[in-house]
């Protein structure tokens, strides 16, 4: 099953968005992950697993917290959470590509790949931390994964990936 929506919005001051601390990739808040949700018919509830965006910026804090939304979740119950660009780097625009390639990978293979060079998280993520996996996580349970990515523009795309069970 791959299910997915693209969502864009037009940031009209880039400049004002940037000196206000607003990171553009951001800027739509939950609305990406609600809305692939929603097409998916998937409750936020059901998701078991993020491959998030995360660029190791102050950006992500407000992805973290949109990704809390969007899901309806605490600290104490955010689902895992891992990041393909501190493996690979950012890819720029393969970014998208690759991640859903990895993700297509985890959800298949039962498994969340490490989040790595992330000792120090952002004191504003500090709360999430247990559900950043440090190693290779096996998750033979596995079976929702929801993927987000943010690109230049403010162009966002999220992508809801389950298990095929015949």
């Amino acid at each position: 099953q791959f299910l997915h929506r693209n969502d864009f919005q037009v940031i009209e001051d880039a400049e004002a968005a940037v000196t206000e601390g607003r990171a553009l990739c951001v800027a739509t808040g939950d609305r990406v992950q609600l809305n692939a949700l929603d097409d998916a018919g998937i409750p936020p509830r059901k998701v078991d697993a993020i491959n998030g965006h995360l660029t190791a910026t102050g950006a992500d804090p407000r992805e973290v917290q949109a990704w809390a939304t969007a899901l309806e979740r605490s600290p104490a119950t955010f689902p895992p959470i891992t990041a393909t660009k501190s493996l690979i780097g950012h890819a720029l625009g393969a970014a998208g590509g690759i991640e859903c390639v990895a993700s297509v990978l985890m959800v298949q293979g039962g498994f969340l790949h490490p989040t790595v060079n992330c000792e120090d998280v952002h004191p504003e993520i500090a709360p999430f931390a247990a559900a950043i996996p440090r190693r290779l996580r096996p998750m033979p349970d596995l079976r929702m994964l929801i993927k987000a990515g943010f690109g230049f523009g403010d162009v966002n795309a999220c992508v809801v990936l389950g298990k095929w069970t015949p």
